[in-house]
């Protein structure tokens, strides 16, 4: 009985050890996480559907597309737009909370209905988002995170709409069997209304499957559900389909496309992205 015993002290160290090298609380923007003990890359690109793990405390993520395009036609009229180089600036603050300024760059978009064509250049706004995990940042298999966000015009151009914008989106992921994830999502929005200067609400829900091809090689699938509560406006859906590449720990290549379900979704969206981090 007491040689059962003996090892017993060995254990609760090793344990008590353990714990102190797992617990990264007291890592923040001016203390950084130690390379050793970041967390494996997380992104809230390229799908629609966000991650609930935050950026490592004192490190930078830099999530950007090179450019994506969208292609609509409703009855006559045509348009094509092209967005270039939209940014996602995200910075950890605490091991489990992180800023990100989102920029949308530079637009271009063409419309044709009928005989006339018209064309617009746009520089877009600028959103500011928190994001907190709540629990799973490091272990275990579900995670999930809260992330309030706010649009402020910049007025840069004449597409936008001028008007500050704001919501909250909650964020949920599973751990699966055999390399496979899921990702939930939902999202409430208040938005300006496109004619006049009132608000109203939108709900966006989402689901996303992906899966690790190779060591390096992901894939997903996604179907977005939109409910717009401004009056005269229809229940949008997309499905999306996506890859990503690893090159190192610490950058990621993706591209995919969106692909609407609905009348009023835009028929095709395209896109090129990277993210890097330091």
């Amino acid at each position: 009985m007491n040689r059962l015993l003996r090892p017993l002290p060995l254990f609760v160290a090793l344990a008590t050890v353990a714990a102190a090298q797992s617990d990264k609380s007291g890592y923040t923007l001016f203390n950084p996480t130690p390379r050793d003990q970041m967390r494996d890359l997380s992104t809230d690109r390229p799908d629609q559907t966000e991650s609930p793990h935050t950026v490592d405390a004192g490190h930078w993520q830099i999530e950007f597309e090179f450019a994506n395009f969208t292609y609509d036609r409703e009855g006559g009229t045509r348009s094509e737009t092209w967005n270039i180089a939209p940014v996602n600036v995200k910075l950890g603050l605490t091991n489990d909370t992180d800023i990100q300024f989102i920029f949308d760059s530079y637009s271009r978009e063409k419309v044709r209905s009928g005989g006339t064509t018209t064309r617009t250049r746009d520089w877009g706004d600028l959103t500011v988002r928190v994001k907190h995990n709540v629990w799973g940042n490091d272990d275990g298999d579900t995670a999930f995170a809260v992330m309030p966000w706010v649009k402020i015009p910049l007025k840069l151009g004449d597409a936008g709409n001028d008007s500050f914008e704001g919501g909250l989106i909650l964020p949920f992921a599973v751990a699966l069997p055999s390399g496979w994830s899921l990702g939930l999502m939902t999202e409430l929005d208040l938005l300006a209304d496109s004619v006049g200067n009132n608000h109203h609400f939108e709900w966006v829900n989402t689901i996303a499957l992906g899966r690790d091809i190779t060591s390096r090689l992901g894939g997903y699938i996604e179907f977005l559900s939109s409910h717009n509560y401004e009056r005269g406006t229809d229940w949008l859906a997309l499905a999306s389909v996506g890859f990503t590449y690893a090159f190192n720990a610490d950058t990621q290549l993706d591209g995919g496309c969106n692909f609407g379900v609905t009348r009023n979704a835009p028929d095709v969206q395209p896109f090129l992205g990277l993210t890097l981090r330091y």
